[in-house]
């Protein structure tokens, strides 16, 4: 939610993304309570089913006196509970009896599940996690993110749980808690004990109460997340204080560190364009525009795109080579591109400093020649080997167009398009 949130603000100023990179590695539900109960946080109980025998053996395991088990579809988004099956079953989380778990399990398993924050492709569920029925007494919010105001971790909370916290932080601020911890010192006593105070727990045992935001806070830490977020944090009836329900996220510059984790990557809910990006150490991020962009640099990327929305287009993607990228990186980015079906034309924007011209236009034209490329392909070179990188693209023999700057290679995208 927040973190959701914070993610989609940081990663373009363009509203019109249709498909978002995963700057940080996040895993599913199943997945993130193992986490979590390796480091003393009390989850409930659970297994995942990937079969309709283990969701047969999950369920039997996990009824409640009364028979009853929860099936949650486990998709790396948000609104599963609100969500709707393509197949038109409703709701992707369902609270059923053992008996009739395996026939809800057929609908849900190999389907694909539309929440507000899949969009409307969906996510494919892949994996139920069969959990047990919990009897939960007080729901409560608690979240760990990194805050750029404190330059340090914050701990927020909140007394009311389950619900929207955006929405009950937007009508009532004055409900939510907020405690900046220093990571170098970690979370102190005190700190765990005003979160504990804040989220007006009910037990009495306020030192267990306080011992699991300080294992939480360990699961952050010692993981390198971004965020862990509960929602709902919550008491049974035995007062005992339970992450009945939580988001993990983890940051991409701790992989070297957290092999384990980064091992449970779910390339099957990530856009299948950013995976193969990311084998060849491409940066990109789609978006729902016809001109497929391929840029040296950030920056430059960015003022591409908006120099292509001045000019009347909008631009399919965010594609930065980097400024050292190979000939064969070049051709890898050339078949993401075409193989997005709403490219109309490509502008090719590159600024040579370390990255050659020349080597950017070999490239180019391998490309066009392996791949067939079929719409309108706009060229604009700068820098070093300029000259050479030009007259390589003349003699190709491809209907390649030219451009002097940035500003007259954008205008000729957009126009290759109204034609």
């Amino acid at each position: 939610m927040l973190g959701q949130i914070a993610r989609q603000a940081a990663r373009t100023r363009h509203a019109s993304l249709q498909l978002q990179q995963l700057r940080f590695l996040n895993i599913h539900e199943y997945q993130g309570a193992e986490l979590m109960s390796k480091f003393g946080v009390n989850v409930p109980p659970g297994k995942p089913a990937f079969s309709m025998e283990d969701v047969k053996l999950a369920s039997e395991a996990m009824a409640d006196p009364d028979g009853e088990v929860v099936i949650k579809s486990q998709i790396l988004a948000g609104g599963r509970g609100l969500g709707k099956f393509k197949n038109g079953l409703q709701g992707g989380v369902h609270i059923v009896d053992k008996v009739k778990a395996l026939e809800l399990a057929k609908q849900m398993l190999g389907e694909t599940l539309v929440t507000k924050q899949t969009g409307p492709t969906g996510k494919p569920v892949n994996t139920l996690y069969i959990a047990a029925k919990m009897k939960l007494i007080n729901e409560m919010y608690f979240a760990i993110l990194l805050d750029r105001t404190t330059s340090g971790v914050l701990l927020i909370g909140c007394s009311e749980g389950g619900t929207s916290i955006e929405d009950l932080a937007e009508k009532y601020p004055e409900k939510i808690i907020r405690i900046p911890v220093d990571i170098r010192d970690g979370i102190t006593d005190a700190q765990a004990n005003e979160m504990v105070d804040g989220l007006k727990i009910k037990s009495d045992d306020k030192k267990a109460a306080a011992e699991q935001i300080k294992a939480l806070y360990n699961t952050f830490k010692a993981s390198d997340c971004t965020m862990v977020e509960v929602n709902p944090l919550a008491e049974d009836a035995d007062g005992k204080l339970i992450a009945a329900d939580a988001k993990l996220g983890f940051d991409d510059n701790a992989a070297f560190r957290q092999k384990d984790i980064f091992a449970l990557r779910d390339s099957s809910q990530e856009d299948p364009r950013e995976v193969a990006a990311g084998k060849w150490d491409l940066n990109y991020i789609g978006l729902d525009g016809e001109i497929g962009c391929m840029v040296n640099g950030a920056g430059l990327a960015m003022a591409t795109m908006d120099i292509i929305k001045l000019h009347g287009g909008t631009p399919a993607n965010f594609l930065d080579v980097g400024g050292n990228a190979s000939e064969d990186q070049v051709v890898q980015a050339f078949k993401i591109l075409t193989a997005d079906k709403q490219v109309k034309a490509i502008l090719v924007n590159i600024f040579g400093g370390i990255m050659k011209c020349d080597v950017i236009a070999q490239g180019i034209v391998n490309a066009a020649k392996g791949v067939g490329i079929k719409v309108p392909l706009v060229v604009r070179l700068e820098g070093t080997n300029v000259e050479r990188g030009k007259q390589i693209l003349k003699d190709s023999g491809i209907n390649i167009t030219t451009a002097d700057d940035l500003d007259d290679a954008a205008h000729k995208a957009c126009a290759s398009i109204k034609h």
